[in-house]
């Protein structure tokens, strides 16, 4: 971050792009009584008939509200998969860039890169799932663009420890992207706190874990209002439509329901926690910041197999690195847990 100058790493034809600009784009003052014929839309009224905000406004103000961060400082995804292929394409030019990633971690870093012809270089987490900071050290080269932190990190569900993050953040001259996916089933503190500190720093969150709307694909980036200026210029003029933001604003608007949500998740991690060590073919249940505990178990593949065919279906972590053996389970309700670890006693 000491040489750190946003210009030199924004892809060039990026510099010079003319973003779309759409009809609500040039139009933007809707007030009753209005004729919009603007926009080629069909007139008559089915509540979607018209186009979306394109900038989100509504879900945006109450999103600075809840996390203290100004609306230009924030750019909506469809589902935060699509804001890192937007950070992709904007910061990292095919087959001459790069990206580092530290295995076992989110796979969709490694689809992105290949997607955009951008080589991953992998830097393996230590045993104890913390950043190899030496290995990191050695791996940026010249044109190495992007670090991804997953934090708390999937597949291992701990956090980052937040000095290594902080020393990262401050000597890769790059940009950090901190996938905080998780964040609100942590004690950590989110990183935003601190975003005002890091011109390279990139935050991003989700509404489809603590919120519970995986199904209508919201992500979310918050960075520098230089970044995300950078961003807006790439992103579809559409890309998150009428219903999403609508239902998006609807949750936001329910905080106190989603906290207790969250809480009452983190209660069920602790006693499926406890409940998994007592199992006799798990060998280890590793502490979690997230809604899913990672557990090693004998044999994953047999005990995979045996809990689909009791009707639970759990995710085999096996073939990643440093977790062999290992199967992810995600918290469920209270009933489901206790159907999970009764099937679990009787295997």
């Amino acid at each position: 971050m000491k040489n750190f100058n946003l210009n030199n790493l924004i892809r060039d034809n990026i510099k010079s792009i003319k973003p779309y600009s759409s009809a609500r784009d040039e139009y933007k003052d809707i007030t009753d009584g209005m004729v919009f014929i603007d926009a080629n839309e069909n007139p008559f009224n089915t509540d979607v008939n018209r186009y979306p905000d394109p900038q989100q406004t509504n879900v945006k103000a109450r999103l600075s509200e809840l996390k203290r961060i100004p609306i230009n400082k924030i750019l909506l995804g469809n589902g935060s998969d699509e804001v890192l292929d937007l950070i992709f394409r904007a910061f990292c030019e095919p087959n001459r860039d790069k990206i580092i990633t530290l295995p076992p971690t989110y796979g969709m870093y490694d689809v992105l890169a290949n997607l955009n012809a951008v080589e991953n270089i992998e830097v393996e987490l230590q045993k104890d799932f913390q950043p190899n900071m030496d290995e990191i050290s050695r791996a940026v080269q010249t044109h190495t663009k992007l670090l991804f932190l997953c934090s708390p990190n999937n597949p291992t569900a701990n956090s980052f420890d937040v000095k290594k993050i902080e020393e990262l953040i401050r000597n890769f001259e790059g940009l950090v992207i901190i996938d905080e996916a998780y964040i609100d089933f942590s004690a950590e503190e989110s990183w935003l706190s601190r975003l005002e500190e890091f011109p390279n720093l990139i935050i991003t969150q989700t509404l489809s874990k603590a919120y519970g709307l995986a199904g209508i694909r919201l992500g979310i980036c918050y960075a520098s209002q230089e970044i995300i200026a950078v961003l807006n210029k790439i992103k579809p003029p559409y890309n998150i439509n009428q219903l999403t933001q609508i239902k998006a604003l609807e949750r936001l608007n329910e905080i106190l329901v989603v906290d207790n949500e969250v809480k009452s998740i983190i209660l069920e991690r602790g006693i499926l926690n406890e409940a998994l060590k007592t199992i006799d073919f798990v060998t280890e249940v590793y502490p979690s910041d997230a809604n899913f505990i990672l557990a090693k178990v004998d044999d994953a593949n047999k005990r995979y197999q045996q809990l689909v065919e009791k009707g639970i279906v759990v995710r085999n972590r096996t073939n990643q690195p440093l977790c062999e053996n290992c199967l992810r389970f995600s918290v469920g309700t209270k009933e489901e847990n206790e159907k999970l670890i009764q099937t679990l006693k009787v295997l």
